[in-house]
């Protein structure tokens, strides 16, 4: 435990922010489980399923979540997919 007050305090801000972020992947990750579901039984919903997973992941980008690239390749397979089934 440290015991310098600027770094108790780091250690309750980091305690918040851990928190947070973990809610966020954990909503990620289950957003994107059924947006794949929805894809995989070609529910009436995957339009929907696919918009909402991708506004996610570009949410989950733009608070440092994912690495950029990471996010746009997740972008990427969810399109396809959704297209190969389209088609």
């Amino acid at each position: 435990m440290p015991n310098i007050k600027s770094a108790k305090n780091r250690v309750k801000v980091i305690e918040t922010k851990t928190l947070r972020n973990k809610a966020l992947k954990s909503n990620l990750k289950t957003v994107l489980k059924k947006a794949d579901l929805a894809v995989a039984n070609n529910a009436d919903n995957k339009d929907e399923a696919v918009k909402v997973a991708i506004k996610r992941i570009d949410q989950a980008c733009a608070k440092g979540l994912l690495h950029k690239n990471a996010a746009s390749r997740k972008k990427s397979q969810l399109a396809l997919k959704l297209n190969a089934k389209n088609a």
